[in-house]
């Protein structure tokens, strides 16, 4: 293997090893209790995976701040400008926190009518209900701890993300058992338990983080730059996050329609998708983390001014990813039978369930390559705006009215509707790839500060 090669897999290695683990952690925090509860029965899964819609959003908005702070602290990380990555980290914790305690409160306060959004079903609603009103208090926890989570994979210290996540979902899993089957002697409080398991460990996830940011390994938490008046930098923050944010929230909203779509079908297509949209989301988790790798890596070489590094480096991503996908979806086939071991669904809602899995099977291959290149190359060189417009144009204006017309005009079979929804990630391939090749994504967006 070529030096330049060995350089760009042990670049991309070290950064998507250790994401790879802290993004299967995080979807594995939500995914054990949808996972636990199948034990419990299929009304108590379809009730806390449609009110985990509400943590699909949320986790949308982190990923669109996210992907702001990581476009900009990679390249003044390549200047090694450690004051500048503090201002954008206190920018985007400002933002996170302003969204995070709105969604909280209406949680805690009107859970009824946002489980309404997604299920006229009375009984799932109530159950729902109960689960929301006490998960809302780790959505303020996470307005930090995301943003700085996020902020540690752009420096290169992706490892102790990594371990601070783990943390909490060792945490979620023995707090979950413990309430869900009352080991030790526990009460056996089913969603309300899951919701206490879940609160606990996004409390100590924060704590983990907090500490830390106190022991300054790379540069000492300085609160009045971080929290101080940056204009120029919000200015830049905004032309490039608020794209992001926008594409991401565009992107998390439509797919939450998807569930309002399939859960006013009938209740077994509700538990079908849960479960589906559960294990795509583990199995693609490698598919999301080179992305993540490769927007700090293409960005921390645009911060170094390795303008010709990262068009090689994007077209290596490139194969890797569409490699990785093809292989996701093989594995996605030969797991099937197993899935059905963990859930115990009815016999229509398996059948829905097989259907679906064949059909992630596939979708996963565009939903790889689309995220590394929107997600991940674009927003390395700071353009987020084509995202944006390419996922409002195809989800809102194509994806959604057809999959309605089909579900509520055309009134066609379930999986027909899902077949439809699935669509998406391939409407945008062409124009994804040309953009692409344009090369107009690629700038380095720093400035020069003189920060104190």
């Amino acid at each position: 293997m070529k030096a330049e090669n060995r350089r760009f897999y042990h670049a991309m290695a070290s950064l998507v090893i250790p994401i790879t683990i802290q993004n299967f952690i995080t979807n594995a925090v939500n995914s054990a209790d949808v996972f636990m509860l199948g034990y419990v029965g299929q009304t108590e899964l379809s009730a806390v995976s449609l009110a985990n819609q509400f943590q699909f959003l949320l986790s949308g908005v982190f990923f669109g701040i996210s992907s702001g702070v990581t476009m900009l602290a990679s390249q003044y990380w390549g200047k090694k400008d450690t004051n500048s990555i503090q201002a954008v980290m206190g920018i985007a914790v400002k933002i996170a926190a302003v969204i995070t305690i709105a969604l909280a409160i209406g949680a805690v306060a009107a859970p009824e009518a946002l489980m309404s959004i997604y299920t006229n079903d009375r009984e799932l609603i109530s159950i729902g209900a109960r689960y929301l009103r006490i998960i809302g208090v780790s959505y303020v926890c996470m307005s930090f701890s995301q943003v700085y989570l996020c902020a540690l994979r752009s420096i290169e210290r992706a490892p102790i993300s990594t371990v601070i996540s783990t943390t909490a979902l060792v945490m979620n899993i023995a707090l979950n058992a413990v309430f869900i089957f009352g080991i030790g002697g526990a009460p056996k409080l089913g969603v309300i338990g899951v919701a206490i398991g879940t609160v606990t460990a996004r409390i100590v996830e924060l704590l983990l983080c907090l500490v830390d940011a106190a022991r300054g390994k790379v540069f000492r938490i300085n609160l009045r730059l971080m929290f101080g008046s940056h204009k120029l930098l919000f200015q830049d923050f905004v032309k490039y996050a608020v794209p992001a944010l926008i594409n991401d929230c565009a992107w998390t909203v439509a797919f939450s329609m998807y569930s309002a779509i399939m859960g006013r079908l009938n209740a077994d297509v509700v538990a079908a998708s849960s479960v589906a949209s559960t294990v795509r989301s583990l199995c693609t988790i490698l598919c999301f983390a080179l992305g993540a790798g490769a927007s700090v890596l293409l960005g921390i070489e645009i911060g170094e001014g390795k303008m010709d590094e990262v068009k090689r480096d994007a077209k290596k991503s490139c194969y890797v990813t569409l490699a990785v996908g093809v292989l996701t979806g093989l594995f996605l086939l030969l797991i099937r039978p197993l899935v059905f071991v963990f859930f115990n669904l009815t016999e229509r809602a398996s059948g829905y369930l097989d259907i679906m899995l064949i059909i992630s099977s596939y979708y996963v291959v565009g939903q790889a390559m689309n995220t590394l290149l929107i997600a991940g190359v674009f927003r390395a060189g700071g353009d987020s705006r084509f995202g944006m417009v390419c996922d409002i144009i195809v989800m809102w204006c194509v994806s959604v009215p057809l999959g309605l017309l089909a579900a509520f005009v055309f009134k066609l079979p379930p999986m027909v509707v899902y077949f439809v929804l699935c669509l998406d990630e391939f409407w945008k391939i062409p124009v994804v790839y040309r953009h692409y090749k344009s090369f107009r994504w690629l700038k380095d967006i720093t400035r020069e500060f003189e920060m104190h």
